[in-house]
């Protein structure tokens, strides 16, 4: 009797500490909002070794490919005590923004997970007050920041150009950026009067 009372307690405490969960993994194209099909992910279960050296230890627990939509759900028992870590496989193009790494999950927690990115297009710039009038001429940039990627001052409302003249510049090689848009401003002043304007630009991929 002692021992099936044993066996119940070992089985009820196994059920106790497990609970089953379905994973949304998602992947899309942040820009175009465009579904990423056929993507690896990859969830590692994190535990503790109890051999007093070695800490804790990562084991491949699970993983799949997203389907047409751009999604995987991912059903299993995970163990409550334990901590997961999901990770999205390679892209196929070159991306230059990704919302992050990985995700670090427990049972408890939110589980819609959501990779979101960005494929890199190539950026050369190319300045020329083109209505010039003379060297009293004034021309100001402004960078008003990009789609995707989030960023904040100082680097967003910076003063990329402030130049007199017939002004002209143009890069010497093409840089990368996140597909999708920029913004900026330019300060233009000829015969003492300012005009300001707002542009905007695509990077396509």
């Amino acid at each position: 009797m002692s021992r099936w009372f044993t066996y119940l307690l070992i089985s009820l405490f196994l059920f106790s500490c497990t609970k089953k969960e379905t994973l949304r993994v998602s992947v899309k194209n942040m820009v175009t909002g465009e579904s990423v099909a056929n993507m690896n992910i990859n969830v590692y279960e994190v535990f503790n070794v109890s051999d007093g050296v070695s800490g804790t230890k990562t084991e491949l627990f699970q993983s799949g490919e997203t389907n047409s939509e751009g999604v995987l759900f991912l059903t299993e028992k995970f163990n409550k005590n334990r901590r997961y870590e999901v990770f999205v496989g390679q892209f196929p193009e070159e991306h230059c923004y990704l919302n992050r790494m990985g995700y670090t999950w427990s049972v408890g927690e939110a589980t819609d997970l959501a990779f979101e990115y960005a494929p890199c297009a190539y950026l050369k710039m190319r300045i020329e007050n083109v209505n010039c009038t003379g060297d009293t001429d004034n021309f100001k940039l402004y960078y008003l920041g990009r789609q995707v990627g989030g960023q904040s001052p100082p680097i967003v409302g910076a003063q990329m150009r402030d130049e007199d003249g017939c002004y002209f510049f143009e890069s010497s090689s093409y840089s990368d950026a996140p597909m999708g848009e920029r913004y900026y401003r330019r300060e233009v002043t000829r015969n003492g009067i300012t005009e300001i304007f707002y542009d905007t630009i695509y990077l396509n991929a």
